[in-house]
Parts: C-alpha cells; sequence; structure tokens
C-alpha cells in the first residue's frame, strides 16, 4: 500500500483536457443545423399520416371529438331540420344569406357610407368660409311680407324634419355606434343608448312616413318641371352668372329637393315599415298580398335593411346641405319656414315669378305685428306705400 492511501489520501486524477475553440464552434454550428432541422420537419410530420393511410384514422378521431360537425357542414349547404319557427322560415337552421348580408352591413355600408356625411359636412364649411352667406340685395326692407307657407305646410315640415334628425341619429348610432359610443360612454351605457335608439328609431318611423306622404300631397302641385328650371341649372342657381335667375314658387334646386324627399322618403320608409311589421307581429291585411316583400321574411328583411342604410345615408348627407341653405347659407330664408312669411325683397331676388305674381293678386301685405307672437295681420295692399 502507497505511502498516500496509508494516510487517507488519494492522488488527483489527471487534468481534463479543454474543448479547443474550433471544436466549440463546430458543436454550435451542429446545435444550430438541427434547431433548424427540426423547425422544418416536425410541422410536416402530419403529412406522414396521409402517405402512411392514416387519413382515414385522423377522420375518425375527428369525429370522434366532435360528431356534430359534419351535421353543421351540412346544414350550411342547406340542409334543413327541426325548428320553433313557423311560417316560410320552418325548418331553416341556418339562414346563408346572413352572412353576406352582415358582411355587407357591417363592411362597405358602415366603413364607407358614413364617411359621405362627414363629407359633405366638410364641402359645406368649405363654402361657406369662401363664399359667406347668401345676402338680400335690397339695402332696406320695405315692410311688405308675402305668405309663402301656411300653418299646415309649417307643422308638416317641422314634424317630419324633427323626426328626419332623430332618425338619422339613432340610425347611425346603431350603425356605428359600437365603434364610436363604446370608448365614449362604456359598454353598460351603449348597451342602454342602443336599446333607446331602437325604440325611438321604431315609434318615430311611422310618424316620419306619416309626413313624407303629406309633404308629397301638400307640395307636389308646386314641383313639376319647367323650361325655368333649364336656365335656373344652367346658370347655377346663380353662382354661375352673378345674378339670380328667374324662378317661380320653388326653384330648380328646391325641386330637386322634393323630388328627393319622394322618391328617397318612400323608398325608406316602406324598407322601414318592410323591417317592422314582422318584429311587432303586426298583422297585414289581405288586399295588400300582391305588394312585393309584404311577406316580411327574413331574406327581404336582410334586403331591405341594406336598402334602408344606404339610402338613409346618402339624404342625410344631401340633407345637410339643404339645412345649410335654409339656414346659415341664405339671408331670409329661414324666416319662410318659421313664421310663414318671407319679405318681398327676399322673394323677388329668390322668386322673382312668383314675386310678381303674388304682388298683382295683392298678396303683398305689412304686418302690423311681428308675426311670432302669432298677432293678426292687416291686410292691406302692397301698392300702399
Amino acid at each position: 500500500m502507497s505511502h498516500e492511501m496509508q494516510h487517507g489520501v488519494v492522488d488527483d486524477p489527471a487534468p481534463r483536457s479543454k474543448m479547443s475553440p474550433a471544436r466549440k464552434q463546430r458543436m454550435a454550428w451542429l446545435g444550430l443545423a438541427g434547431i433548424l432541422a427540426l423547425a422544418i420537419v416536425l410541422p410536416l410530420a402530419s403529412y406522414s399520416f396521409y402517405w402512411l393511410g392514416g387519413d382515414a384514422v385522423a377522420q375518425d378521431v375527428g369525429s370522434a371529438v366532435n360528431p356534430r360537425s359534419n351535421m353543421w357542414r351540412a346544414v350550411e349547404q342547406g340542409v334543413g331540420g327541426s325548428t320553433s319557427t313557423g311560417g316560410s322560415e320552418a325548418g331553416i337552421l341556418i339562414a346563408p344569406g346572413g352572412v353576406e348580408w352582415q358582411q355587407l352591413r357591417d363592411g362597405p355600408v358602415a366603413k364607407y357610407m358614413p364617411w359621405v356625411i362627414l363629407g359633405m359636412l366638410a364641402v359645406v364649411i368649405l363654402f361657406h368660409l369662401i363664399h359667406g352667406k347668401s345676402k338680400l340685395d335690397a339695402k332696406s326692407l320695405s315692410g311688405r311680407k308675402i305668405k309663402r307657407w301656411n300653418g299646415l305646410d309649417r307643422a308638416v315640415h317641422w314634424i317630419t324634419a324633427v323626426s328626419f334628425i332623430a332618425l338619422a341619429i339613432t340610425g347611425l348610432s346603431m350603425l356605428i355606434g359600437k365603434t364610436l359610443l363604446i370608448p365614449l360612454l362604456g359598454k353598460a351605457g351603449f348597451s342602454w343608448w342602443a336599446q333607446a335608439s331602437i325604440t325611438i328609431h321604431n315609434l318615430l318611423g311611422p310618424i316620419f312616413s306619416v309626413g313624407v306622404v303629406l309633404m308629397i300631397v301638400l307640395w307636389i302641385w308646386y314641383n313639376f318641371p319647367s323650361k325655368v328650371d333649364v336656365q335656373w341649372f344652367k346658370q347655377g342657381g346663380g353662382m354661375l352668372a352673378g345674378k339670380h335667375p328667374d324662378a317661380g314658387r320653388m326653384n330648380g334646386g328646391e325641386k330637386v329637393w322634393f323630388w328627393v324627399v319622394a322618391v328617397v322618403g318612400l323608398a325608406v320608409s316602406i324598407t322601414g315599415l318592410i323591417m317592422l311589421v314582422p318584429i311587432y307581429n303586426l298583422p297585414v291585411p289581405s288586399w295588400l298580398g300582391w305588394m312585393p316583400l309584404i311577406e316580411g321574411t327574413r331574406p327581404q328583411m336582410q334586403q331591405a335593411n341594406l336598402i334602408h342604410a344606404i339610402l338613409s345615408l346618402g339624404w342625410t348627407a344631401l340633407a345637410v346641405g339643404h339645412v345649410y341653405i335654409g339656414t346659415a347659407g341664405t339671408e331670409g330664408a329661414f324666416e319662410g319656414m318659421k313664421t310663414g312669411y318671407v319679405s318681398e325683397e327676399w322673394a323677388r331676388q329668390h322668386h322673382n315669378i312668383w314675386a310678381e305674381d303674388s304682388v298683382a293678386k295683392g298678396k303683398a301685405i305689412f304686418l302690423d305685428e311681428d308675426v311670432d307672437t302669432g298677432a293678426s295681420v292687416n291686410t292691406r295692399e302692397a301698392t300702399a306705400q
């Protein structure tokens, strides 16, 4: 036994040789290559099931995990089933058109159409900054007034106008409110407002529709096109020629707006009713059965919804211009719908043919008191200077 073992001391093992830098580099490159190989091979390993005939196994496993998947694939292809809904939609589990409708509504309609309203607002503001308000040419007013709108005209106009604004606000809230209003109101606040918007929209819709019909009945007689309107448009309503063109009771621009109200207003009203009637399960008279879209099926409601939204957004954009011209854009215009009367000077400047005819018939009058107070009107003839 050696001297070291006798004293409990063991010789140190031979020192290990250190790995050379070159070897370390080779190992690093081999490791990196292995990682890259695994990254490529492992995702492709599933294809081996096909080569080994494992595709049938995969199908069996999939059907065992979710046995209803094949059924819903068939439903998407139009296969029916048992439903609690009766009528024309009985047995329909999934309406295929709903996906396309939602994609159009939440896509192009909701994303792009509201910008038309903002674009019109920008145009109006820019026009006002450049041209300002259209002023009366007369330096002073004679005090003579011509009655332009009676009480029924103004009541129908204001009821329809106020309901239009409310419908535009609530309609936009339902269309794009979740994007714009949730950050402001929060989810709970928007939920309350969304439900309120639906209620307000559904209640005011029929009132608005009646207003549109009354507007057509009351004012269609003034809005048939005439040769004077052609010249009015050629002169751009006076902006191109530097002077106001001839016009009767309604000028060319007002006639265009009337027919927009008549055509688009009726279309919006009809499509709104198509969506509203099935919701409240209102009975449809049998004598209306010949009308298209009267059944109120879901595809018809979806089509009506898209038409309703597109026309309403475009109409709202045009209404921005109409409101501007009738208020801040034209001096004296708002007075006519507010009080029913316009100054003779305003009438001669904007509707000279109608003004001359009114004066000739003795309809230009002096007002003893402000008509806003509801005071009686002095019917002295306009010839009294």
